[in-house]
């Protein structure tokens, strides 16, 4: 692998103009920027079933976004805004950790940690609930939440009790109609902090029309985390400490990524990030035997290239590994950064994202240079960009 990254190559202009504030109000009237083979087409994203290959297989993030940002007021008047990160117990789905009753740990960021010593509690009456917050650990801000009606599931709690989580770039507080909007139409398990915004242009409409072509569809679980905001500081793009996110799988999944003839279409950054995941999940397991579900940022750039299995070989591998399992949970912190060679996907719908991030780097992964013909003429074509903005459906290869 390289030693150098330059982030600035991988930087452009974005006026503040052409970052999406709002959503359209209707979702699959955005723009759709298709790309195959270096060539360019404009359409709206309701034609996608009809830009589909033959023998397409579509995958796409279930996750659903929850109301993660809660704010306290103290007796002084001061405000202390607490952000879920992650519950305390890592290794179970966070849709089970939503579950919880009568009380739950998180790992949080807090605003204003200062004035929260640790010990002290909140107390939130809203929405017919009374929410507790006691800070166990100030240097890690650790949570513990408890509420009445204590038969309550916590899912229920935040979405009385929480808001939207919106993108620091949107510059704004979340309304109620983001609570709809920033939610995919088929998001189904609790626990992502930021929406996969490449899943928010389908309608039931075209998921239907979709479904008419004979594509495959299937949802695999990655719970997105605030990391995927996190800046790249470093001019070396390498140097950047990518973080982690929970991953779930099933035995279907695999089942349906080893149906054979199929070109694989990722929905999303984070459907692809879930794919090549378990790609390197299962090279491990045949290089190095038995292990937990974890994936580095550096695996697919240390591994053995002389030995790596194909596809079939690594899902299999999976597949073994499970035994009688349904389910797998793991985490990656996957880096895709030019020069990494793609395992699963061959496909990639997305929107444009922020200049220099490490979506951006995963995009230039993809398709190579051509990434700056492609946002130059979203530029140029008056797209518009960020997590609310339009989309791209990518296909660089034959």
């Amino acid at each position: 692998m390289q030693k150098k990254i330059r982030l600035s190559d991988y930087t452009y202009h974005l006026p503040e103009d052409k970052v999406a504030l709002y959503p359209l109000a209707q979702r699959d009237h955005a723009k759709l920027l298709f790309y195959r083979q270096g060539k360019i087409r404009h359409h709206r994203f309701r034609d996608l079933p009809g830009l589909l290959p033959p023998c397409s297989t579509l995958f796409f993030n279930d996750t659903r976004v929850i109301p993660a940002r809660i704010l306290f007021r103290k007796e002084t008047g001061a405000q202390i805004e607490v952000f879920l990160l992650q519950p305390v117990d890592g290794q179970i789905p966070v849709q089970l950790a939503m579950q919880a009753q009568h009380h739950a740990r998180w790992v949080c960021t807090v605003g204003n940690l200062k004035k929260w010593k640790e010990g002290g509690a909140l107390v939130l009456d809203q929405g017919g609930i009374s929410l507790t917050a006691r800070l166990l650990e100030a240097r890690s801000a650790l949570v513990e939440f408890s509420w009445t009606p204590s038969g309550l599931g916590f899912a229920e709690v935040v979405d009385r009790c929480g808001s939207t989580p919106l993108p620091p770039y949107l510059h704004r507080k979340a309304n109620e109609d983001d609570k709809t909007r920033y939610q995919t139409v088929y998001s189904h398990f609790d626990g992502a902090v930021a929406a996969p915004t490449a899943g928010l242009h389908f309608t039931r409409e075209v998921l239907q029309n979709i479904e008419a072509k004979n594509t495959v569809m299937d949802f695999l679980t990655l719970h997105v985390g605030a990391g995927t905001f996190q800046p790249i500081k470093t001019e070396n793009a390498l140097d950047h400490q990518m973080h982690s996110e929970q991953i779930i799988v099933g035995r279907k999944n695999l089942e349906v990524l080893l149906l054979k003839d199929r070109k694989i279409i990722a929905v999303g950054t984070t459907s692809m990030r879930t794919l090549e995941s378990l790609y390197w999940y299962g090279a491990k397991l045949l290089q190095h035997g038995p292990q937990p579900f974890l994936v580095g940022q550096n695996d697919p750039y240390h591994l053995d290239a002389t030995t790596l299995p194909s596809r079939e070989e690594a899902f299999h591998a999976v597949l073994g590994h499970m035994g009688q399992e349904s389910h797998l949970v793991g985490h990656t912190s996957i880096y895709m950064v030019p020069g990494y060679s793609f395992k699963v996907c061959e496909g990639l719908i997305t929107n444009f994202h922020q200049p220099g991030s490490t979506l951006m780097l995963l995009v230039a992964a993809f398709v190579g240079d051509g990434w700056k013909d492609i946002y130059k003429e979203a530029l140029r074509t008056g797209y518009r960009f960020l997590s609310y903005g339009d989309s791209s459906f990518l296909l660089p290869g034959k």
